[in-house]
């Protein structure tokens, strides 16, 4: 049975874990229990579930309203942001007179599927459009002079950049300069001064009223889709043809906005239910053959997107050819599909033998200059020879076993370009433009919880300092210990499929909207092993009778894997995610185990 915070004191350890294997306090995730109460007994569900919905802050009158999202409360007139009535009005203008169009995207997920989502609304409305995706090695991020007068030089009369542009001054006026008219999409975080474009949309705009500042560039993207439709509509332009479904893109923009890690809340949230339950139909050709070639067969969730799915989307931009993400998503030849899926899948097996070797070379470093100390405010690793394509991954890594905001640079030829990942409450895409604003860095940019940037290597120690010293107030309000929140502890025999369809209804769930971590207390473990590279799977039993699969991922070198190989019949308090395992029509429960303590610490 669950075990609700009024029977536990949410100022104590829970369960008295003080420091776990992982090094984590445990502690009850904050909640007003009365809120939780009152929610379970109005919605009809179990105790445990209304403290689930109260920990995220939702009340008694909108929480019907949480538990099936709509797009048609949750959808804002995309005339509030600035400049869309021009977006939309020029490319619907571009459109209707047959202009040669390009799409200019980023090459990670979120840049893929607004690309993808551009071109597949253009091309069903009769547009005429192509795609530019920059090499990353060759070219770098984002708008690049060279490109957009090759394009201007094609015949290309209008660019549409997705997911990148607020931060290209120079680029945008070469491309004005050469007549060349340019549309932003983005939303990164932009400057007072923006860049010259005939529009700008980004909801990241210092002028821009708050309130979406939190949607991912394929959030933008589907509302200048939606504001163009309009303009289209308005003009007569389905008179004569049929007017596109928008929804059946939905897919796209609920993988991009997983992909991107943005918080997963309001409009976001209801973009992703409304997109998960389309791309359960599988609709788009690279979607069902990049789901097929991963082994994907079950109803997909945010953990496939942004787990199975999305690292093999971004492969071709880290370590292969940049637009492949793009082509796949936007292709509606299904040879062609299956063809750059299995590239993709392939790709993305070599991105993880690169990076695994960056990362080891990374954590030498990063020991080398702690020699035994604690970390300072950030941490930098920095080498010629590591793959550009890779840093950001690996600085995702050193953050979460440092606890502290990380860079990764690859240098070569005196330049160095790299990514960081920050935790929250630290904002590194503002102390990054900062640092270009102070000439520190020839380029860089980003949002709170990651960053890119490129310098020249003489500066590097320049570079660390100004980032120590500008984010070292935000690194200690951090506080000394590392906590993990849990929502409940539950039994063994609470574990079921009936209490994980009703746990769905909250989702879906990322950041800003974490999936529910729940504790088994003294769970035996009947069995453990290794299984593939360095996952550990586990049976679990209790006293009552009850069981439970799990499995502990890229565990086997850390001390919970270790931990778990090693307390085969003893017992552990064990924390993680309850997760359906689908096999040959077979729907059960597993626990994806995060961390876990001595039974004994009670």
């Amino acid at each position: 049975m669950a075990q609700l915070s009024s029977e536990l004191n949410p100022l104590e350890p829970l369960l008295g874990v003080e420091r776990s294997l992982a090094g984590k306090r445990w502690q009850l995730r904050p909640a007003d229990d009365r809120l939780a109460q009152a929610l379970a007994q109005q919605l009809e569900l179990p105790a445990v579930l209304g403290r689930v919905l109260a920990a995220r802050g939702v009340g008694l009158d909108e929480a019907a309203g949480y538990l099936e999202p709509t797009l048609k409360t949750a959808l804002p007139d995309p005339s509030r942001f600035r400049d869309m009535d021009q977006a939309a009005e020029r490319l619907a203008q571009a459109i209707r007179e047959n202009e040669r169009i390009a799409v200019f995207g980023d090459y990670d997920v979120d840049g893929a599927t607004s690309t993808a989502l551009m071109l597949r609304f253009m091309a069903a409305v009769g547009g005429q459009a192509e795609m530019y995706i920059p090499d990353r090695q060759r070219e770098g991020y984002g708008p690049n002079a060279p490109a957009l007068l090759e394009l201007a030089a094609k015949g290309v009369g209008l660019v549409v950049t997705v997911d990148c542009g607020i931060a290209a001054h120079d680029a945008l006026a070469a491309a004005a300069g050469a007549g060349l008219e340019v549309i932003v999409v983005d939303h990164h975080q932009a400057e007072p001064e923006l860049p010259p474009a005939r529009a700008i949309v980004n909801p990241n705009r210092l002028d821009e009223e708050p309130g979406y500042g939190q949607l991912a560039a394929v959030g933008v993207a589907f509302l200048l889709v939606i504001a163009c439709n309009r303009c289209l509509r308005t003009a007569g332009w389905y008179q004569s043809r049929p007017e596109p479904d928008l929804m059946t893109w939905l897919d796209l923009v609920a993988l991009g906005t997983v992909c991107d890690v943005v918080p997963l809340v309001g409009l976001n949230r209801a973009l992703v239910a409304q997109g998960l339950k389309i791309m359960a139909t599988r609709r788009n050709p690279g979607l069902k053959a990049l789901a097929d070639v991963a082994g994907l067969a079950s109803r997909p969730g945010t953990y496939h997107a942004g787990f199975v799915l999305g690292p093999r989307v971004n492969a071709g931009g880290r370590v292969g050819q940049s637009d492949l993400g793009a082509r796949l998503l936007s292709t509606n030849d299904a040879m062609e599909a299956q063809g750059i899926a299995a590239e993709l899948d392939r790709l993305n097996t070599e991105r993880r033998d690169i990076e695994a070797a960056v990362q080891e070379e990374a954590l030498e470093q990063v020991e080398a200059a702690l020699d035994g100390d604690k970390p300072g405010p950030i941490l930098i690793a920095a080498r010629g020879g590591w793959h550009p394509g890779v840093v950001g991954i690996v600085a995702s890594r050193l953050k979460d076993r440092y606890r502290r905001p990380a860079f990764v640079i690859a240098m070569e030829d005196g330049i160095g370009k790299g990514s960081g990942r920050s935790l929250r409450g630290v904002d590194l895409g503002a102390a990054v433009i900062a640092a270009r604003q102070e000439g520190l860095l020839m380029a860089g940019g980003g949002h709170a919880m990651a960053a890119g940037l490129t310098l020249a290597e003489d500066r590097l120690d320049e570079v660390s300092r100004f980032l120590s010293d500008r984010l070292a107030p935000q690194v200690a309000a951090l506080g000394p210990v590392a906590s993990l929140e849990i929502d409940a502890a539950l039994g063994l025999s609470a574990a079921t499929v009936e209490f994980l369809d009703l746990l769905d209804q909250a989702g879906p769930f990322g950041a800003g909207n974490p999936e529910p971590r729940f504790v088994l207390p003294a769970a035996t473990l009947a069995f453990a092993d290794v299984v593939g590279q360095d996952h550990v799977r586990c049976r679990l039993s209790t006293s009552d009778g009850g069981k439970l699969k799990a499995i502990a991922f890229r565990a086997l070198e850390r001390p919970l894997g270790r931990a778990l190989l090693e307390a085969r019949g003893a017992r552990l308090h064990l924390a993680g995610h309850l997760r359906a395992d689908e096999w040959r029509g077979r729907r059960e429960v597993q626990m994806h185990i995060e961390d876990a303590a001595p039974a004994e610490t009670i």
